[in-house]
């Protein structure tokens, strides 16, 4: 099946941009980022920043870019059947528009992957067509997959990488 991600949630302040692979069924039936219950990201978030993992989504958006988190997917399309990053179809990848997104919100020092796929997908697509100048203001990291699919960490594993992210929030503890 043929899917599109979500648009980017992202403000005039943000430092971080955390960048999925493409959306889970759940999240693209719904146009939520990270919907499905047993995904860890809001649980991580609320953890590191103090957004609250049960709010309504719209109040956990506008907190979360708040405090300088931005949103989006290296993938704006892809075939994939299912949810799993192992069934998108390689072949049928089209990387989002990131040159763009960069040049406007000149204020992002960090790319934090959510996964392994989202990076590999970003070093391959994305970052070979980056300018140097982008590209050296940015800082790199990838993360373990917040994914419920992703067994081999625990949330408390997930949460201890995922605390770099802190490094580039201004006025996070």
């Amino acid at each position: 099946m043929l899917v599109t991600s979500l648009p980017p949630i992202i403000s005039a302040g943000s430092t971080v941009l955390i960048l999925g692979s493409m959306p889970g069924a759940m999240s693209l039936r719904l146009q939520q980022y990270y919907a499905h219950p047993r995904n860890h990201f809001w649980l991580i978030m609320q953890g590191l920043t103090g957004v609250p993992a049960r709010a309504a989504y719209a109040e956990r958006i506008e907190r979360l870019a708040a405090t300088g988190i931005a949103l989006w997917d290296s993938l704006m399309v892809c075939v994939r059947p299912g949810s799993l990053d192992a069934s998108i179809v390689p072949e049928t990848e089209e990387p989002n528009d990131f040159s763009a997104l960069l040049d406007t919100h000149r204020t992002i020092r960090a790319i934090c992957f959510n996964g392994k796929k989202s990076e590999q997908v970003f070093r391959k697509r994305v970052l070979p067509d980056l300018s140097a100048a982008v590209s050296q203001r940015l800082a790199f990291h990838g993360l373990p997959s917040t994914s419920p699919a992703n067994a081999g960490f625990t949330y408390a594993q997930k949460l201890e990488h995922w605390r770099v992210i802190l490094e580039y929030l201004p006025g996070v503890a």
